[in-house]
């Protein structure tokens, strides 16, 4: 990997830190700007945003206070870690396309977005019962951690898909080609 991609990769990690604690607290978890980083790491750094992403997972468990409610190993043991994990998963799938096609770029967004909302609700689920003994209805758990923040992670894809296209065209187009 070269300087300039690891550097990309810190960027965009510290970037999903930072929208960690731009949050609107609402519900159990607390909306956020990370999806739009991660999407936009996601469609910047192509496959490489994985890194990113893993990047920011693990200053998150090795202590430092990344994630809304802080960090350490332990944090494995909230519910909303699972959102984590699919922020991980969906950087890797929206990242391994190449095609800069606005629909394609949207619909890709759109089901690693669904990723992560899908592996979120199931952690949450998991833990919730394992660990805490907490039983859900399926009604309140897709309204509650998927209807909710629906409209402004979809705004985020939207957000991120004019950004990356913004970049693209003013870049030079060797930068961009690097990301391949």
């Amino acid at each position: 990997m070269k300087i300039k991609d690891m550097c990309l990769c810190a960027l965009f990690a510290v970037l999903i830190g930072i929208g960690a604690f731009i949050k609107v607290p609402v519900s159990i978890v607390p909306i956020t700007l990370q999806t739009l980083f991660v999407i936009l790491a996601s469609l910047i750094l192509r496959q490489k945003a994985i890194y990113s992403v893993l990047l920011y997972v693990c200053m998150g468990l090795i202590g430092l206070p990344v994630f809304t409610s802080g960090g350490g190993i332990s944090y494995v043991l909230i519910p909303s870690f699972g959102y984590l994990i699919g922020f991980i998963i969906s950087s890797w799938f929206v990242g391994r396309y190449q095609n800069t096609n606005h629909i394609s770029l949207f619909l890709r967004s759109c089901i690693g977005l669904a990723m992560i909302y899908i592996i979120g609700m199931l952690y949450f689920i998991f833990i919730q019962y394992v660990y805490y003994g907490q039983v859900f209805s399926i009604s309140w758990i897709f309204t509650s951690l998927c209807l909710v923040y629906l409209p402004g992670d979809l705004l985020s894809i939207l957000l991120s898909i004019v950004i990356y296209k913004r970049i693209e065209y003013s870049l030079p187009q060797y930068i961009m080609q690097s990301n391949t």
